[in-house]
């Protein structure tokens, strides 16, 4: 399997051999930073333009089909429209939180999405906390909703802001939970450690039935912690207009839109990274020369395609089931996830104990 560490050390010293070692650091900090920013922009464009034309096969439509071929530039030329979009200024708001919000929540996203394993050898930052350094970062973006709720000085927003910490913190739980039954199967926290751990099968098969628990009630809690539908409650619009983000314009409304698509993605990558060995191609055991022809397909492409994949079912999930109410919501929650997932954590841990594993 091609491994990126090669070219990447090499382009290391390359640097190194013409300036000092940390000039050449910061350089390539400075171009991970520019390429993170690069492809974080291309991901939510694409993904946009996925879902349409999900959404729009769902419904028996067309969906983007006017600008460029199959409609792929529409989320370029929406990009356009909102850059030139005016900044409105409100009155009565706390000016200086209002205009943090936006940037708390894309910070967040983009922390998680650095952390993300995207090939052999291709990760930006890897170390032995490194599962529970994802899940921390990945708390900061509630910050920013109930600051965007709060500081918009209107009562649509504070509610859908009030309504998206509930649901975010509660699901929180579940999926810390759901992390930590893999964590508990892998033996490491580190993420390279999780993607090698599964390099003759995927988790989601050795793992048995905790294994497949642990994934259904992640992408359960994750479709919630990225506030799409069913789970769209913050923004409902039939209730809130647009729920917390109600007050923004221009590229400040743009900000949360980037997002939540970015969420979408990083909540893919996750359970990709977790279940279905990250960039680890397809092994089954015994099988050497599928195996081999498996080995050729290049590492970027597995994690890619994995999370794409991983995505649709999110993106289904939206366009079958209608929204649940609060109550429902948190029910669901508090008196069904949870316990459930703590029994599957002690039934992970029997597992692991006495070797019902493969």
């Amino acid at each position: 399997m091609q491994d990126f560490s090669v070219a990447t050390n090499w382009f290391h010293a390359l640097l190194a051999g013409v300036m000092p070692e940390w000039l050449a650091v910061t350089l390539e900090c400075l171009l991970i930073g520019v390429g993170l920013l690069l492809v974080y922009a291309l991901l939510a464009l694409f993904y946009i333009w996925f879902e349409r034309k999900v959404c729009a096969a769902f419904q028996c439509r067309l969906g983007p089909n006017r600008v460029g071929p199959w409609g792929l530039l529409q989320s370029f030329a929406d990009m356009f429209k909102i850059l030139i979009k005016e900044l409105i200024s409100l009155n009565h708001i706390d000016k200086f939180l209002f205009a943090l919000a936006p940037y708390l929540v894309i910070i967040a996203s983009m922390l998680a999405f650095a952390v993300l394993p995207w090939g052999n050898g291709l990760q930006i930052i890897d170390f032995n906390v490194g599962i529970f350094f994802l899940v921390a970062v990945s708390s900061i973006g509630v910050l920013g909703i109930l600051l965007a709720g709060w500081s918009s000085n209107n009562k649509f927003t504070l509610i859908g802001a009030l309504r998206s910490g509930a649901q975010m913190i509660s699901y929180e739980l579940s999926i810390g939970l759901s992390v930590i039954t893999m964590v508990a199967f892998a033996g490491t926290m580190s993420v390279g450690g999780i993607v090698e751990a599964q390099n003759h099968l995927w988790f989601i098969f050795s793992g048995h039935i905790p294994a497949i628990i642990a994934f259904v009630i992640f992408m359960i809690a994750g479709t919630a912690e990225t506030n799409r539908g069913p789970f769209d409650l913050p923004e409902a619009e039939s209730e809130l207009t647009a729920g917390y983000h109600t007050e923004y314009s221009g590229i400040h409304f743009g900000f949360f839109y980037l997002a939540e698509y970015l969420n979408l993605f990083i909540i893919s990558g996750v359970a990709a990274l977790l279940f279905f060995g990250g960039w680890m191609p397809l092994h089954i055991p015994g099988w050497e020369g599928f195996n081999h022809v498996m080995d050729y397909i290049p590492s970027v492409i597995w994690f890619i395609g994995k999370a794409v994949v991983l995505s649709f079912i999110i993106i289904w999930f939206k366009w079958t089931f209608p929204r649940l109410r609060i109550d429902q919501l948190l029910s669901l929650e508090w008196k069904y996830l949870l316990p459930i997932n703590l029994f599957n954590l002690v039934v992970m841990v029997l597992v692991i104990v006495y070797g019902f594993h493969f």
